[in-house]
């Protein structure tokens, strides 16, 4: 787990004001914490600072598995049972190996490693010691410091950073070098130069760039790309290099390091394909390569992937209206068809006549903007028409489900250090010997271990169903549902709770409900003018009560109250409160932070549904 060194690092290419910080945090006796994306060279820079700085570096690998004891160090078995707990029988860990030492802690994917292993650094960071039971107060050399990595995009198995450690470190956040920074790279690793590090660098920029794409390749793509260019043009004997042979070397290269938007149904290759084509055509000897090329898969007009899908298009004059209606008292009002017609485009190709829905017309619609069929499919809910909005109820629990089951995670749950299995963990030295009846060796049932144990939670999904709440904010209402639903096993509990100026439980914690009669239920909700933020942070408290597990609330809305008393007032028997702001106005996303602060939690916002599915996702994986 440990290694007492980082190998010699190859050259650093650009970087330099990362470098300058880094260097005078260190020397400032700061510890810090490199963010960034995978293979944008945080090692690389760390090793750098330590060759410069004439520091040993330890290096400990970041992981669900490392325990305090790992990190620490613990008394060997064997010798405390011969000789007791003397100093002699205790075997340093990688933090007490860097302290004693005066070297710099290299702990990576720092976001993996459970709160309570990050718990012991507290005292560290602070004090620079650390007091290790029986072994006495262990004091750092001046010249210890902590350096932490992690990737901040990754939200799958990964753990939020305590604002009691985040508070005790600097943070530089490293990106991705330009092309010709990358091309320096790539060439320096690969040794050549010319047309193939040009199409592998080209290509590997593109991936991060893609609509479709959640996260792209880093620099090590392009790297094995020439690599697998090179060697294919050798092995098939080609005087140059052929499109076909770029394309077997891209697809080895690349699809295994993009990961695909969550929704979006569309595998690595055919992205890959397609960027291919848009840089080496089908009908051309050789590839298009400029200074800077521009991604294939942007054509939307000028609009880059930062931009995103154009949010809900419906009015803001008539969101604000609704705004000021539910504080009248006023509900969720019902939509005509001339009002749907000039609201959206394809209301007449997906209900052509009154009090029906062409599947297909919706269907098609999906498949090129999710965002609008969405918002259409979810007013068509709140229709004047009684059939047309029957049929669209029933159309809306069958597709929100779909949606919400597209790239489902099980969530982590919270694990906590306990009594493990024999075979399994750590050995509990104290409990063992306490066990034993004075014979060697011990049996097996007085051995005693400690692993990390899955602690159930109970999650409920608090959703506003206000007369704010329409259009695509009630299409992500009904797939936020169903995805908390979906995402239940046997450690995650969930209830689903809807409110306004009253509260409405959807499905009891404990209770197993289809998902898609949940979502019914709710598209039914007439959305009543209050909002009372305070009662449903009760509610949610009061479904929680029983549950012997870490209770957690997420809770969509725009967190701006109209009725009750202060919300964060209201959090008692929550252990964790998380926001997801939909479509948020500039004073939603202030109340939806402020109150996700005071909750401990996360706040998201989400303006399209392609953000949803992974800020719910990082919310029900959250430690």
């Amino acid at each position: 787990m440990a290694q007492p060194d980082i190998p010699a690092a190859p050259q650093v290419i650009g970087l330099q004001r990362e470098r300058e910080v880094l260097t005078v945090a260190l020397e400032a006796g700061r510890h810090v914490v490199l963010e960034g994306p995978p293979g944008t060279g945080k090692s690389t820079l760390l090793r750098h600072i330590a060759r410069d700085l004439g520091t040993r570096v330890v290096f400990v690998e970041g992981n669900a598995e490392l325990t305090p004891a790992r990190l620490i160090g613990q008394y060997d078995p064997a010798q405390v049972l011969a000789e007791g707990y003397v100093a002699a029988s205790f075997t340093d860990g990688p933090l007490l190996q860097a302290m004693r030492a005066g070297a710099l802690l290299y702990l990576e994917e720092f976001n993996r490693v459970p709160e309570e292993t990050l718990n012991v650094l507290i005292t560290v960071l602070t004090e620079g010691e650390i007091a290790v039971p029986r072994l006495g107060l262990v004091k750092a050399d001046p010249g210890f410091r902590l350096i932490a990595a992690m990737n901040p995009f990754d939200a799958i198995g990964t753990a939020r950073v305590s604002h009691a450690i985040a508070d005790r470190i600097c943070r530089v956040v490293l990106g991705y070098q330009d092309a010709a920074g990358e091309r320096r790279i790539t060439s320096a690793q690969t040794g050549r130069a010319g047309l193939e590090v040009d199409l592998a660098v080209t290509l590997t920029r593109a991936t991060r760039e893609h609509p479709d794409v959640r996260m792209g390749s880093s620099v090590r793509g392009a790297i094995d790309l020439v690599l697998l260019l090179a060697g294919l043009m050798a092995l098939r004997q080609e005087p140059r290099l052929a499109r076909e042979t770029a394309r077997d070397a891209v697809q080895a290269a690349l699809s295994g390091r993009i990961r695909i938007a969550d929704g979006c149904d569309r595998s690595p290759e055919s992205v890959l394909d397609e960027l291919l084509a848009g840089i080496w055509p089908q009908d051309q000897e050789g590839p298009r390569l400029g200074p800077e090329p521009e991604s294939a898969g942007d054509d939307r007009a000028g609009r880059g992937k930062a931009d995103g899908p154009q949010p809900d298009a419906g009015p803001v004059a008539s969101r604000s209206s609704l705004r000021r209606d539910r504080q009248a008292g006023g509900a969720r009002r019902t939509r005509s068809r001339a009002e749907l017609a000039s609201q959206h485009a394809a209301f007449s190709n997906v209900s052509p006549e009154a009090g029906t829905i062409d599947d297909q017309a919706l269907s098609d619609l999906l498949a090129t903007d999710p965002d609008s069929a969405a918002r259409l499919l979810a007013d068509l809910t709140q229709a004047t028409d009684a059939r047309l909005r029957a049929a669209a109820r029933r159309l809306a629990a069958r597709v929100f489900v779909q949606l919400a089951a597209v790239g489902q995670h099980k969530s982590r749950g919270v694990r906590r250090i306990g009594p493990g299995r024999p075979g399994d963990g750590d050995l509990d030295l104290e409990q063992t010997i306490s066990a034993m009846s004075g014979t060697w060796p011990p049996r097996s049932d007085e051995i005693a271990t400690r692993d990390w144990r899955a602690r159930q939670r109970a999650v409920c999904l608090l959703v506003d169903s206000s007369g704010s709440m329409y259009g695509l904010a009630l299409a992500m209402s009904a797939i936020a549902a169903a995805g908390v639903i979906l995402a239940a096993d046997s450690r995650l509990d969930p209830g689903v709770l809807a409110f306004s100026g009253t509260v409405t439980v959807l499905q009891p914690r404990g209770v197993r409900r289809p998902p898609a009669d949940v979502i019914g239920e709710l598209l039914a909700l007439r959305g009543h003018g209050l909002t009372d933020l305070a009662a449903a942070l009760r509610a949610a408290s009061a479904e929680l009560a029983g549950s012997p597990g870490y209770r957690e609330v997420i809770l969509l809305s725009d967190c701006l109250a109209t009725a009750g008393g202060d919300p964060a007032a209201a959090l008692t028997g929550i252990d964790r409160l998380h926001v997801l702001s939909p479509l948020p106005v500039p004073e939603a996303a202030t109340a939806g932070a402020a109150l996700a602060r005071a909750g401990g939690g996360r706040w998201r916002e989400v303006r399209t549904l392609s953000e949803l599915g992974p800020a719910l996702t990082a919310m029900l994986s959250a430690g």
